[in-house]
């Protein structure tokens, strides 16, 4: 009989601690590891091209309407008798389109921005100023309403930056629709044509 190079097939030695296991012949001591980690890294990443892609799908505008939605309170509870601000105790007043004060603390607007009144750089601005005054006005006085918190509690000037909201909804998302207000993005732009 003549022998052959066939070798007999055993099976892996099983070690200590189970490590027998993750350890097959031929694959370093560690890959099982290293592949549910890149299998990890690979999630993350799909997880941020998606968030990435959504953004750019909706828009980053989408954001604060989102944030404002999460911290929504469920009823409206806040409300006062609203006039235009003078130069007399400022309790519950309108400034101008974007800020007010509500008792004895001056509120501005955080999700808007609208046409300058203090001091406008023409006939136009100062019109649609004054107009998204008296609609601001006419919004506060028309039920309860929310004030929302953001990511700052207060701007350079000392005003309380909140989103004002009822039933959920953005009260200067309505002033925006109106063509009263532009979506606040950091910083101001003329409203001249």
């Amino acid at each position: 009989m003549t022998k052959s190079n066939v070798v007999p097939f055993r099976k892996p030695r099983k070690t200590r601690g189970g490590r027998g296991r993750d350890h097959a012949p031929g694959r370093p001591r560690g890959s099982l590891q290293s592949s549910r980690l890149r299998r990890s890294t690979a999630l993350l990443c799909a997880t941020i091209v998606a968030v990435g892609g959504w953004l750019a799908y909706l828009g980053v505008d989408t954001l604060p309407s989102l944030v404002t939605l999460a911290k929504t309170p469920v009823t409206d509870s806040l409300s006062a008798a609203f006039s235009i601000c003078g130069d007399s105790h400022r309790a519950n007043c309108v400034v101008d389109g974007d800020t007010f004060w509500f008792n004895g603390q001056k509120i501005r607007i955080a999700d808007i921005d609208t046409p300058e009144l203090s001091q406008p750089s023409c006939e136009a601005e100062q019109a649609k100023g004054e107009a998204a005054k008296s609609r601001l006005l006419v919004l506060l006085n028309a039920g309860k309403f929310s004030l929302v918190a953001g990511s700052r509690d207060e701007d350079k000037y000392g005003r309380k930056l909140r989103t004002l909201t009822r039933a959920g909804r953005s009260l200067g998302d309505k002033l925006i629709e109106e063509g009263l207000a532009r979506r606040w993005h950091g910083g101001r732009h003329g409203w001249c044509d």
